[in-house]
């Protein structure tokens, strides 16, 4: 007995021992960036009654051809070493009750305000630029491309994860291949119209892809017929992955288990608070807990581009700004939740004292109107000050100096806590919610700042507030049960 219990322990310690070194060898694979190189004011979300909070991870696909596997995938060798674009740019979002989640993707060649960014590796600053929103990740790392991101949606992201070419490749063959499904036959190649191509042929109907052919199905553009429509095919890719993920078990053989550590581990470049085996782990269980129909994916609404129609697009105004509100108010993107008892609207902050009376409180109007669809509503600020001081805010001004602001909610901001009060009632005037009044750093007095959801009137106008499964119509929405979705093919690059 005494023989039989020594082997056993020392079995038992030998396997804890291998696998101790087999995760260090894991964690070892795993490359870390910083999660910020640029400047951004999204803030996190509070969390609900049950102490839980959404979770935002921003998943990035690189054009990057720094490697020689790199270059043998994605070709363009005289490319080598040049800075990497993020073609493939798309938000999870997890439900904070983990119930639901929201994939989003905005189109490569979506035209956006980058900000200042400071690239980690390098010391490099970049100064804040208008420019398609794909360039973000050559201008300071993944980093950038979460500041951009945060700016355009006020969604704060919690981790990024990026992957490039042989990536793609390593995981797809990892996991036996995806289904996929044409309509008619396929080859996204060269044109007298179009040179290039991903190289994609397949006859129409379903098929399992892996290797060489994964990677081609989520480049191809140019046989879809657009850059949005790209992204209906790669969302097409993960819904059937997730499928196909959630059907396997395998916990249960160790050799595929490995297999997918390995791939996963040597694929992912990740923020550096994600970057260990145990809370790559944990997401994947977080992920794989929803309910495939529970599960959307979306493209954010856009419109073409007054600069360049035919190439690039802009955000959709009203549609976008709604989808941005749903994940910042964490609603499902989905009807197919269990109904729930009314929440209770958030409890304003508590009503503070005003420290002056309105008439001697200085009050700074500035307009933000604009963004990258609309140029600002001329004299926006002057027409608020005037509503401000038929409210008794005789020292209200408009701020002159402040030009090239864009906020897409109308905020009153205040300095310290003792201005708190006099912002509220700032607010109050002029029918802005408390929920709004946030107190900044970056502001010396109570700042009213009027932002594109209130380009007209001197009352700010009530807001509707989204309802789950209310998406705009422009989103192209997919759930992830359906499994009829077949991407149609244009006719050039039909055979």
């Amino acid at each position: 007995m005494r023989w039989s219990a020594t082997v056993l322990a020392v079995v038992i310690l030998g396997t804890a021992g291998a696998g101790y070194l087999y995760l260090r060898h894991l964690n070892g694979n795993i490359r870390k960036g910083e999660l910020l190189s640029g400047d951004s004011k999204a803030k996190k979300p509070e969390p609900n009654a049950a102490g839980q909070t959404p979770m935002n991870i921003l998943l990035i696909g690189s054009d990057s051809r720094n490697s020689d596997a790199d270059v043998k995938l994605g070709g363009a060798r005289q490319n080598r070493g040049s800075a990497p674009n993020a073609d493939v740019q798309m938000l999870i979002h997890l439900s904070a009750d983990r119930k639901s989640a929201a994939f989003v993707s905005i189109p490569r060649d979506t035209r956006v305000d980058i900000p200042r960014c400071k690239d980690p590796k390098t010391g490099q600053n970049y100064p804040p630029v208008n420019a398609l929103i794909n360039s973000s990740l050559g201008r300071g790392g993944p980093g950038c491309t979460v500041a951009t991101w945060e700016n355009l949606t006020k969604v704060y992201i919690d981790h990024w994860m990026m992957v490039d070419f042989a990536g793609v490749v390593d995981m797809a063959d990892a996991i036996g291949g995806v289904d996929v499904c044409v309509k008619e036959n396929v080859w996204d190649r060269p044109t007298p119209d179009a040179p290039g191509g991903s190289g994609l042929k397949l006859r129409a109907g379903t098929w399992n892809i892996q290797h060489t052919q994964a990677l081609q199905w989520l480049r191809t553009r140019h046989a879809w017929g657009s850059d949005p429509l790209r992204a209906r095919a790669q969302h097409m890719y993960l819904n059937s992955m997730f499928r196909k993920l959630k059907q396997q078990n395998v916990f249960t053989d160790s050799g595929r288990l490995m297999d997918l550590a390995e791939a996963a581990t040597k694929s992912l470049q990740v923020s550096e608070e994600l970057g260990s085996v145990k809370k790559l782990y944990d997401l994947a269980m977080q992920l794989k807990s929803v309910p495939t129909d529970r599960i959307t994916m979306t493209t954010m609404p856009w419109v073409a581009d007054p600069e360049d129609p035919q190439a690039h697009v802009l955000p959709d105004g009203d549609n976008a700004e709604k989808m941005w509100q749903m994940l910042r108010d964490d609603v499902p993107f989905d009807k197919n939740g269990k109904p729930e008892a009314k929440k209770k609207a958030a409890s304003p902050a508590p009503a503070r004292t005003p420290s002056v009376a309105a008439g001697q409180l200085g009050v700074l109007v500035q307009n933000a109107t604009g963004d990258s669809a609309e140029a600002p509503v001329p004299l926006r600020a002057k027409q608020i000050t005037e509503a401000l001081a038929q409210q008794g805010y005789a020292r209200a001004a408009a701020d002159t100096a402040a030009t090239g602001l864009s906020e897409k909610k109308t905020l009153v901001r205040y300095p310290s806590a003792d201005l708190e009060g006099d912002a509220q009632a700032v607010a109050k005037a002029l029918g802005i919610p408390m929920s709004s009044v946030t107190k900044s750093t970056d502001v010396s007095g109570v700042t009213v700042v009027v932002g594109t959801d209130w380009r007209t009137g001197t009352s700010y106008p009530k807001q509707s507030q989204p309802k789950a499964g209310d998406l705009p119509s422009n989103s192209d929405a997919i759930n992830g049960a359906d499994k009829g979705q077949c991407m149609p093919v244009y006719k050039p690059y039909q055979w």
